[in-house]
């Protein structure tokens, strides 16, 4: 299996602050091993203390202390698609009584793994069925949009307070400079990237490329279900976006997210 993550997270993870209730945990991440889209785990304090991490990354001496110093209480684990899972038994093993919350088939795909076999996930969204119930707390401070018609079968969130919408792989901003950056290279565009980069670019006006990879790479598995679920999260109140695949959008990210799916809010789709 190729290398994902860096053997040494610890020295290349940049810990900060987006919000003072905020933090991003981002470190190099290759997909395929060679194109470097960079990962990134977020953490939310609410109000009440709890602590709830999104795509959770390798929990490090230095995330540890950063958890304790926001009071130590896990209690929400969020696995956010069926590909950002791989940590969570670490965290759930750390904070037994954090539950977890995913979407359906993960707990399933996790079963061919004997390490992630004795995890068990208290809160799954269905296609089907009516969303889970999580607590008084989780409802005071968060949305969530499950997007069934993506491939990988994506959870939204959107951390009303902070109107930042955190997700995985709905929306990509690449180039990963934050991840990349304390890298002995500290470069995040290798030849691999640089052909991809048109794809998973935000910059464009329109975005075109990105536009494409949404259209016949993400949704094709249901693409009504899927401009469903756009123009559900168009109608949050959001000015950040934080992916787990390139760098904070840390302003004006509805614009952003806009363009980017400007095909699945027209009312005429024919992008064939």
């Amino acid at each position: 299996m190729p290398q994902l993550f860096p053997t040494n997270p610890s020295e290349l993870m940049v810990i900060r602050n987006v919000t003072p209730n905020v933090i991003t945990m981002s470190l190099p991440f290759a997909r395929f091993g060679i194109m470097r889209f960079g990962g990134r785990g977020t953490l939310v304090k609410l109000a009440t203390g709890s602590l709830a991490v999104f795509s959770p990354v390798n929990l490090t001496p230095e995330v540890r202390a950063k958890v304790d110093s926001l009071g130590g209480n896990v209690r929400y684990i969020a696995a956010p698609d069926l590909q950002h899972h791989l940590h969570i038994t670490a965290w759930k093993k750390a904070f037994p009584s954090a539950q977890i919350l995913a979407p359906e088939g993960l707990w399933e795909k996790r079963q061919s793994n004997a390490d992630f076999r004795d995890t068990q996930f208290e809160h799954v969204w269905k296609k089907d069925a009516e969303p889970p119930m999580i607590s008084a707390e989780w409802d005071a401070e968060f949305e969530t949009e499950y997007v069934h018609g993506h491939g990988s079968r994506e959870l939204v969130f959107l951390h009303k307070p902070s109107r930042t919408v955190i997700e995985a792989d709905m929306l990509f901003n690449l180039p990963a400079t934050e991840q990349y950056s304390k890298t002995e290279d500290r470069e995040p565009l290798n030849l691999a990237t640089k052909m991809v980069l048109p794809l998973l670019s935000t910059k464009a006006h329109p975005a075109t490329g990105q536009r494409r990879f949404a259209w016949y790479v993400l949704s094709p598995h249901d693409r009504d279900a899927f401009a469903t679920s756009v123009r559900r999260i168009m109608r949050w109140d959001f000015d950040r976006m934080i992916p787990c695949h390139g760098d904070v959008i840390e302003t004006d990210a509805r614009s952003v997210f806009q363009n980017v799916m400007a095909w699945f809010l027209e009312e005429d789709q024919k992008h064939v």
